[in-house]
């Protein structure tokens, strides 16, 4: 499929461009394309940019991109490739999924770049697939869709479905099938012209790595940031995480204090308060769902704490009006 050389050139793709579609995991994906025809001197690849409507379509950042052809117009094409960003989980159009329903019938070859996973999951085109999805997108999504296999790699390729966690995993998603296709020297010399100094595989991390990450390299507490971050919706005592790492509580509390500049307690509630905002922000969890994943007891602690920490109500963070009685955001 997508991993072997293709039987006719070029090989065409299409990119479907969705509302708030992130422009870097876009171009990261297309560029490949672009400098693999110029490298090797013929045309390997082309491509065409399709929306829904034939409209123009905003990215995340505001810059309208317009598509190339009329939807209705493509054929004889190899690839279709979902490009989304923001709030790619309120997308629910019937128009795309029917799109996709039918393409995935004639045998092309289907992918997504960042949180598209959401569009062809609930198209149901990963089935029996594994995928993968931004980080911060992760929490969310197997929470919405817990049968399908999504992994935290910065690539997926299984069989005639692609995913991305976006950004620059897309340069190294399209670097690889290049080099599946057209060999590992051909995508070298793309990957000079972008200055990439190294194409990465679907298994290096998303995120970097947690010493670069916190600006910490002490063993025992980055062992001990480890299991809180394992630990959200059960969270662990102090007196178990000091233990765990071979400390004293005395040495834990010092240790996040001259590191970290506040209590284990404190960074570990912080933990468990961005994971409620990221569910909040990309599930239709409900509040006290999202509390008891977060390893708050009741929705009136959780949003307590909450609004402590964010300023807000989770309600409020939805853009939801407020309970009866509860107090307004400062």
């Amino acid at each position: 499929m997508i991993r072997k050389a293709p039987q006719e050139l070029p090989q065409r793709i299409v990119f479907f461009l969705v509302p708030k579609f992130s422009l870097i995991a876009f171009t990261s994906a297309i560029e490949p394309l672009r400098l693999a025809n110029r490298e090797a001197g013929r045309k390997l690849y082309s491509w065409n940019l399709v929306s829904v409507d034939d409209q123009p379509v905003l990215s995340s950042c505001g810059i309208p991109i317009s598509p190339d052809i009329n939807l209705d117009e493509l054929d004889n094409f190899h690839a279709a490739v979902i490009c989304s960003g923001e709030d790619a989980h309120k997308i629910a159009d019937r128009r795309i999924h029917s799109w996709l329903r039918r393409i995935e019938r004639k045998g092309v070859d289907i992918g997504a770049l960042c949180t598209g996973a959401h569009i062809l999951a609930k198209a149901g085109l990963l089935d029996e697939y594994s995928c993968t999805i931004h980080w911060e997108n992760l929490a969310g999504f197997l929470e919405d869709f817990p049968e399908i296999e999504v992994t935290p790699e910065l690539f997926e390729i299984d069989r005639n479905r692609f995913t991305c966690a976006g950004g620059t995993a897309s340069l190294d998603m399209m670097l690889n099938v290049i080099s599946s296709q057209h060999g590992h020297e051909l995508a070298g010399e793309v990957a000079n012209q972008f200055m990439h100094d190294r194409i990465r595989d679907e298994h290096d991390q998303q995120r970097m790595s947690m010493p670069v990450r916190l600006g910490v390299r002490h063993p025992k507490l980055l062992a001990v940031i480890k299991l809180m971050e394992e630990n959200l919706e059960e969270p662990l005592t102090r007196i178990q995480l000091a233990k765990d790492a071979g400390l004293s509580t005395r040495q834990l509390e010092r240790l996040f204090r001259k590191y970290l500049s506040r209590s284990p307690a404190r960074y570990y509630l912080e933990l468990r308060l961005n994971k409620a905002r990221l569910l909040l922000l990309q599930t239709n969890m409900s509040v006290i769902d999202v509390a008891l994943a977060c390893g708050f007891v009741s929705a009136s602690h959780f949003s307590k704490c909450y609004r402590d920490f964010f300023g807000r109500t989770p309600r409020k963070e939805r853009g939801l009006p407020g309970l009866p009685g509860e107090e307004e955001d400062i």
